[in-house]
């Protein structure tokens, strides 16, 4: 089994109300889990369950608390549905008072063929292969679960406070380390694997982590599957930084310049 299937794998059958996961230090990140993989574990519980229906079009987690090492409970509920889309509820709780350490809201919808229109274009970048792979062995552990391949805004955090600020974005090819095909739990995790962006623009890394993420997909299920294990042409970006918070974007391109995910974070910093 990948080690991302592993890490999102839930016991109990997928109707049951109350399933339950565990932490893998495969995907660890500061003190806690690698918040996509979280996502993505949260996701699976909704894709698994038997009255899904329909692909998911957007997720938001909010992560309440730090979940620690080990066995959570997953808390999962259809909250309303009609004919094109459906509305689910997810909390991840631990604890002996069972306290919510995440809660996700998730749609599914139908996609039907329709008029297409993309006016987003996927960055320029040089073939993967032209571009030196990112040093992943020497950071967290989730780091090194990624081939991050940088045309422009690699990590570098051995300078100087630089000023002006380093720019916030960052241009890059973005895989599974161990190949393992597209589909929508690893293209929500992806979604999240970039790095903090304040890392880059005060080339250190201060107290931080990501109160709020939003990922919006664009593809349906074959298309993701026809994707492969490709790599994925990745954007990230912030706007700004302020009073302790800061966002971060992304965006996630597929064959053909496709874009097939954008994700919008909230996160916390001391700085």
């Amino acid at each position: 089994m990948h080690p991302f299937d592993e890490t999102t794998a839930l016991d109990g059958a997928p109707g049951d109300p109350v399933r339950h996961g565990r932490t893998s230090d495969a995907y660890w990140t500061f003190i806690g889990p690698f918040g996509g993989a979280s996502a993505a574990t949260a996701l699976r519980a909704v894709l698994e369950h038997p009255e899904r229906a329909g692909d998911p079009l957007a997720v938001t987690v909010n992560f309440c608390a730090p979940i620690e090492r080990g066995r959570f409970a997953v808390h999962v509920r259809r909250a309303r549905a009609n004919r094109s889309s459906q509305h689910w509820q997810v909390e991840f709780r631990q604890g002996d008072g069972e306290e919510p350490v995440l809660t996700a809201s998730i749609v599914t919808a139908a996609r039907r063929e329709s008029w297409t229109h993309q006016p987003a274009t996927a960055p320029a970048l040089p073939q993967p292969g032209e571009l030196p792979a990112f040093d992943n062995t020497r950071s967290l552990a989730w780091v090194a679960q990624y081939g991050f391949r940088f045309a422009e805004g690699a990590l570098s955090i051995d300078q100087a406070a630089p000023e002006p600020p380093n720019s916030a974005r960052s241009l890059f090819w973005l895989q599974d380390q161990q190949a393992r095909d597209l589909d929508f739990l690893s293209l929500l995790a992806m979604s999240d694997a970039f790095f903090g962006r304040i890392f880059q623009v005060i080339g250190r890394i201060p107290p931080f982590g990501t109160v709020s993420m939003t990922t919006y997909f664009h593809a349906a299920a074959d298309e993701l599957a026809a994707h492969g294990s490709a790599p994925l042409a990745a954007l990230a970006d912030a706007r700004v930084f302020h009073r302790s918070f800061c966002d971060q974007t992304a965006e996630l391109y597929g064959r053909d310049g496709q874009l097939l995910a954008t994700a919008v974070q909230i996160a916390y910093f001391r700085a």
